[in-house]
């Protein structure tokens, strides 16, 4: 009997050293982040600001996850990873710590304790303008703040396992990951200012490049298919997420709270941009379109 004790005893022991160790190496590395890059630009002020601010929260998805009051909001059971997602609120946020803190966690993908971010999606934000990103922060400090009671969000298991493995890169190192944007806006200003909404609006489900990714489930497609569609069809598919009548799993739940915003202009430069990629080639291998599709 004291054989089997001392056997239990030496594997729960075991079992806690692995634990522990898993925590302690997955800490390191979402303090690994790169030197935080200083945000020292002056907010805007004034309504046209404040609406402008708005209407980049909107397109770029803020309220879906946040809530559509800004209030939080805890996932629960509606996504299993990390352990317990929760989305802060954003308006309390924004009242309590300064621009350069809400900048770096949505730009940079580096939380307010100098930790990578693991479930906010920075890497969508990335190559947001200071101009927009100085907006969103003036709207976000303007939006009143609706009491929401949330539970503490937790990362789980799983998550630090697979940040560990390389299963699961952390946020600041996936926004280091967005392409540049590449246009000539002297040249080509209409197909630059789509590129600049594709690559803050679209890469955040259609890959980094939007030239498709295969790495999370479910797969998307390469929006070089815009090309197929015609400017008023394509105006229908990214405001109601239906093409033909038919809804587009994904789309069809996304487009309608973020891109009915978007105003014509807006619409004809993604669409130049979109249907130009018909004729660019797509970069092989990168990480969110690996060889051989996803694992």
């Amino acid at each position: 009997m004291r054989v089997i004790l001392l056997v239990i005893a030496g594997l729960i022991g075991l079992a806690g050293a692995g634990f522990a160790g898993i925590y302690l190496r997955s800490e390191a590395m979402l303090r690994d982040v790169p030197e935080r890059v200083a945000f020292d630009v002056s907010l805007p002020k004034g309504a046209d600001a404040i609406a402008q601010g708005r209407h980049v929260a909107r397109t770029r998805g803020c309220f879906g996850c946040h809530g559509q009051d800004l209030q939080g909001k805890d996932f629960g059971e509606q996504w299993d990873w990390p352990d317990r997602a929760v989305a802060p609120n954003l308006a309390a946020y924004a009242r309590e710590h300064d621009a350069a803190t809400i900048e770096a966690a949505v730009r940079q993908g580096i939380g307010q304790d100098g930790k990578a971010l693991m479930s906010m999606p920075s890497y969508n934000f990335a190559r947001l303008s200071d101009a927009d990103m100085a907006a969103l922060i003036a709207f976000l400090q303007s939006a009143p703040i609706i009491e929401n009671p949330l539970p503490r969000a937790r990362l789980g298991w799983g998550p630090r396992l697979a940040l560990i493995t390389g299963e699961e890169p952390h946020m600041a190192e996936l926004a280091g990951l967005v392409p540049q944007l590449s246009v000539d806006a002297a040249a080509e200003p209409q197909r630059a200012a789509g590129e600049y909404l594709a690559m803050t609006m679209c890469n955040e489900c259609h890959g980094f490049d939007v030239r498709g990714q295969s790495y999370w489930p479910p797969p998307t497609p390469d929006l070089m298919l815009v090309a197929a569609y015609s400017r008023e069809d394509f105006a229908t598919l990214i405001r109601t997420g239906t093409s033909g009548g038919r809804e587009l799993g994904l789309m069809s739940l996304v487009a309608p709270d973020r891109f009915p915003d978007l105003s014509e202009n807006e619409i004809d430069a993604l669409y130049a941009y979109l249907s130009s990629l018909i004729d660019e080639p797509v970069a092989e291998d990168v990480f969110w379109r690996p060889a051989g599709g996803a694992e």
